[in-house]
């Protein structure tokens, strides 16, 4: 497929990239039904690690087996498919070369107390596993985001010097934030620059509701009439903090939630300039046919 307009003004804003990450680039924005449209849809699948199997899987019991998710993201037409290296070993050579495949390199569980990660992914893994890009998550807010960042650059610099993509989950976690603390708008536009200062190439963030949670930035927020009032609106502002857009953000699906509400999200990502969405336990825990069916309406959404 040749590069669309769309694809290759994205491209332009990855200055110092190689040609082997930016050609891994462009495999993720031309692969499945929005190849071409600067969009993506991708399924992640580490919520067994972090959540345990049963709490994943158990509503839905075929996608206990790897197999479903790597098929669920190829019939579906998304643009990748993330997992730990457990998951995406159990599957890699089966269904090689059918979808670009992204390895999430670090995990927490529910059984620890602490907000941290344990590193469980290599670059090597990835290069073994013919995976696109390497995906890490960072607690900016926690004791142990230092730490984090610390290990997401050495990550990065080797992923890419070997011309892989550098996706950085970057979820506010800490003693500073209750839980509306972790996805207000100055705290999501924080996180999702933070992550872009860490070299990421794709920032993954939650979506942002309109809460103000420091009480530095709400006064910035108020004296310069920053428009949070709508999630179109909030989305538009958290690309924004990402260097005026010239990085890729996308955004999480969060927990199970009807499908209105969860499509009423998506149309404010699209509508907010947002470039997709990332949805795991929304999809596989609906029974197949229902999750191909709601992730072709988003699809849409985003081809619109």
């Amino acid at each position: 497929m040749s590069l669309t307009s769309q694809v290759r003004t994205i491209l332009d804003k990855y200055e110092s990239d190689t040609p082997g990450t930016k050609a891994n680039l462009v495999r993720l924005m031309n692969t499945g039904k929005l190849a071409g449209t600067g969009k993506m849809v991708i399924l992640p699948v580490d919520q067994g690690f972090e959540h345990g199997p049963a709490r994943s899987f158990a509503a839905n019991p075929p996608a206990y087996d790897p197999y479903y998710h790597f098929s669920l993201a190829i019939d579906a037409g998304l643009n990748a498919f993330a997992a730990p290296v457990g998951m995406l070993e159990a599957g890699a050579s089966h269904f090689a070369g059918q979808i670009p495949l992204i390895l999430k390199c670090n995990s927490s569980n529910s059984l620890a107390t602490e907000k941290n990660q344990a590193v469980t992914g290599t670059v090597s893994d990835a290069l073994r596993l013919g995976c696109s890009a390497i995906g890490f998550t960072i607690y900016p807010g926690s004791e142990y985001c230092f730490d984090q960042m610390n290990e997401l650059r050495e990550l990065a610099q080797e992923a890419k010097a070997a011309g892989l993509v550098v996706i950085v989950w970057s979820y506010p976690r800490g003693p500073m934030l209750d839980k509306k603390g972790e996805t207000a708008i100055d705290i999501c536009a924080y996180a999702a620059h933070m992550a872009a200062e860490c070299g990421a190439h794709i920032i993954k963030v939650k979506p942002p509701t309109d809460v103000l949670s420091l009480p530095a930035a709400k006064a910035v927020y108020e004296q310069e009439k920053i428009d949070i009032s709508t999630m179109a609106a909030r989305v538009r502002h958290v690309v924004q903090s990402t260097f005026a857009g010239r990085r890729i953000v996308i955004f999480s699906g969060g927990e199970h939630e009807s499908t209105d509400a969860l499509l009423d999200t998506v149309r404010g990502i699209h509508d907010g300039g947002g470039f997709g969405s990332i949805i795991g336990r929304n999809t596989f825990q609906r029974p197949r046919e229902e999750a191909l069916a709601l992730l072709s309406t988003i699809t849409d959404i985003f081809k619109s």
